[in-house]
């Protein structure tokens, strides 16, 4: 029995290794078929594959067990159950994976040809990594860049010198290998971290400061010009938010709208100039910040219908517990049920503070499960996490901000370091796939949390994760019918069948 660079447990005579366990591909356009998973008979004939990530094991999206299901009817109170139903099914699911960023870029161009190979397949290749399905991308510089720049002459409102030139040594060229490992498709959204100086109240690209009246339009007109610009590179560009957290003052690229001003800026300047350039298909999201303020935000903007008609769906971050609470899962909940006709996605979250002595830290990847747990049952269509690649240091950054990611690298030895973030994040990815639905899942004790969905191919993907210390056995129960399974303690599982 070996361990790969990745820290998956392989073994030749039971064919452990990532995407050889005889799953199939999922068609993207087909609709989920369940129709004799309910009856107890075909049921019975299905066999229930187990992957598991756990600590203090060897582990790591690891097919660990065969399962079937019995015929079980009513559980006790004492059996601790999963229940899923596949006849209940909720939002349809766009992708999931993590930013693409300039500092991201620049890590991978000093790999060896062979650990960058490494990577992209570890990340956008389903059978041997994780299949990532979508991503994001900043428009001009974000604080995970190597220093601020914009893609146009300081003061020129026209946009006349308008050029990606810049991001074609380091983050076109990443953003394409990674497109091209993901089979060509990989969803891909693009956020602002600020407008350039001169279009600011603050004449700053930092320190927030607001976009100046009379700069809304030549702002709006930047979005259109970059996503041009990028679908000229050979990279399409699916949506765009309107601006990364809107109500942080950063020590970074950053500029304050208040909810009227992302509204207004939304119905009279973007929504009308992408409808102009003909680009009215590419998504525009709204928010894009914690899920604090979520509420207050889109309340502001739907209420009017002519910024709403603009507004495919709303994005938001886990940082909310900056102030020493925790994780605000009801305010998404509370969208989602008021707001049916507009998605969620996530569109940001990581660990920041970087530490070298805690990339092994288990914390790091049940932060990583409780969220997209609960933000895929709030009713999240897409999960993306922050930076998928940065150094020994968690940078590069211009300001200092380090942060960890699911992958770094050492670039003074050249090795690839997986966190268990990496393995948390691939029980949703490889296997929960474009086009799949969410369906119910519902633990029986708090011990436990869980999340389901039916990819497009039939098959149902269920992910139970045990933040405990304790071990324990529960049922899979479905339609009467039942497996028992064994949950290491401080693991996660995703139950294909």
């Amino acid at each position: 029995m070996t361990i790969d660079r990745r820290g998956f447990l392989s073994a030749s005579a039971s064919a452990l290794a990532l995407g050889k366990a005889g799953l199939p591909l999922p068609t993207r356009e087909s609709e989920p078929d369940t129709r004799d998973r309910p009856d107890g008979t075909s049921l019975q004939t299905r066999d229930i594959t187990v992957y598991t990530t756990a600590d203090k094991t060897d582990y790591r999206i690891s097919a660990t067990d065969k399962l079937t299901f019995k015929p079980m009817g009513q559980p006790l109170e004492s059996q601790v159950c999963v229940f899923v139903d596949p006849t209940k099914r909720g939002q349809t699911i766009v992708g999931i994976g993590g930013a693409l960023t300039d500092a991201s870029a620049e890590v991978f161009a000093k790999l060896s040809p062979a650990k960058q190979r490494e990577f992209l397949d570890a990340y956008y290749d389903r059978d041997k990594g994780i299949g990532y399905t979508l991503g994001r991308t900043h428009i001009h510089s974000c604080d995970f860049s190597s220093a601020s720049y914009t893609y146009v002459d300081e003061g020129d409102k026209a946009l006349a010198s308008f050029s990606v030139a810049h991001d074609r040594q380091f983050r076109i060229p990443f953003i394409k290998q990674a497109i091209a490992t993901a089979g060509g498709r990989l969803t891909l959204f693009a956020s602002p971290w600020s407008p350039p100086a001169f279009m600011k109240t603050n004449n700053d690209m930092l320190h927030g400061g607001k976009l100046r009246p009379e700069f809304r339009q030549a702002w709006a007109n930047y979005f259109t010009k970059f996503i041009r610009a990028y679908e000229r590179e050979g990279i399409p560009i699916w949506g765009v938010t309107v601006q990364n957290e809107p109500m942080a003052t950063q020590t970074w690229e950053s500029c304050i709208f208040a909810a009227e001003d992302e509204r207004d800026f939304i119905k009279s300047y973007l929504g009308p100039t992408m409808r102009r350039a003909r680009l009215s298909d590419r998504k525009i999201i709204a928010w894009d910040h914690n899920r604090d303020l979520i509420w207050q935000r889109v309340s502001t903007i739907l209420a009017d219908r002519e910024a709403a008609q603009y507004v495919w769906g709303i994005g938001y971050h886990w940082y909310e517990p900056w102030s020493g609470g925790s994780m605000m899962f009801d305010n998404v909940r509370l969208v989602r049920e008021n707001f049916p006709d507009k998605k969620l996605l996530f569109t940001e979250g990581t660990a920041d503070s970087f530490k070298p002595e805690e990339i092994h830290a288990w914390r790091l990847g049940e932060y990583y499960g409780r969220s997209m747990i609960n933000d895929f049952n709030d009713g999240a269509v897409g999960w993306t996490d922050w930076n998928v690649l940065l150094d020994e240091q968690g940078g590069p950054n211009h300001v200092g901000n380090f942060c960890f990611a699911p992958v770094h690298a050492d670039t003074k030895t050249g090795e690839l370091i997986y966190t268990n973030s990496y393995h948390y994040i691939g029980h949703f990815a490889k296997f929960v796939r474009p086009g799949a639905r969410r369906i119910v899942s519902s633990p029986s004790r708090s011990a436990l949390l869980s999340t389901a969905f039916v990819n497009a191919d039939g098959k149902v993907a269920v992910v139970v994760m045990n933040p405990g210390e304790e071990g324990l056995s529960y049922f899979l129960w479905l339609a009467g019918n039942a497996a028992e399974v064994k949950s290491p303690p401080h693991s996660i599982q995703t139950l294909v069948f």
